[in-house]
């Protein structure tokens, strides 16, 4: 398994044989240009998940991409997206994706709380290979292989985040969700994390643009 990050919440997952790209939010840079994609994957209708005014580009440059999003977005974007609910299972090339979890995170009782799909790519036997949940503290079922962890948040405290990380206990952590902290306190939360992780976690912070290999 091949992930590369693009700032915020969005990654590109190559898994076996196919590339599934996460989250193109407002945040993320360096995406616009890529081809090639098997999927475009959005995990919920905020601007920092979906960038409208880049995501057409991004559609129009790889035609041949299913558009998965949870059920809200499906019905708000005059896009064709698929909507994937919670418990849904479907294929997308050679991986496997089940849908988790199905709300997001509440930011404040007085907000509504909107669809927020959690995306689980792997094989029928290894379903939770890689773990996206968009903004959402979910458990998966499956052992996690690589969880894309929100690091931080303003509907999470730090403490929430290590609670997290510790309740799915995956193989690997990768850093997402911090392009509303400042680049000088990121370290804040990345050194929680590694330091707090549950044993045999291994925290792996991408940089932007950059990309890293893991077991899957």
């Amino acid at each position: 398994m091949r992930i590369a990050h693009f700032g915020h919440s969005c990654i590109l997952v190559e898994l076996h044989g196919t590339t599934v790209l996460f989250d193109p939010g407002t945040f993320a840079h360096g995406f616009e240009g890529i081809t090639g994609l098997d999927a475009i994957a959005v995990t919920h209708q905020h601007p920092d998940h979906i960038d409208g005014d880049r995501i057409g580009a991004l559609i129009d440059a790889n035609p041949g991409a299913r558009l998965l999003s949870d059920p809200q977005t499906a019905e708000l974007r005059p896009e064709p997206w698929e909507a994937v609910h919670a418990g849904q299972v479907l294929t997308v090339g050679g991986v496997t994706v089940t849908g988790g979890g199905g709300r997001h995170a509440v930011i404040h009782p007085e907000l509504p709380v909107i669809d927020n799909t959690v995306f689980q790519l792997g094989t029928p036997a290894e379903p939770a290979q890689l773990v996206h949940p968009g903004d959402s503290l979910w458990v998966p079922p499956s052992p996690v292989g690589v969880l894309a962890i929100p690091a931080a948040a303003p509907w999470m405290r730090i403490s929430e985040a290590v609670d997290y990380l510790r309740a799915v206990r995956p193989r690997s952590a990768v850093p997402i969700h911090y392009g509303v902290v400042a680049p000088e306190a990121r370290g804040i939360y990345f050194g929680r994390l590694t330091e707090m992780g549950p044993e045999g976690t291994e925290f792996s912070l991408i940089e932007h643009e950059d990309s890293r290999e893991f077991p899957g």
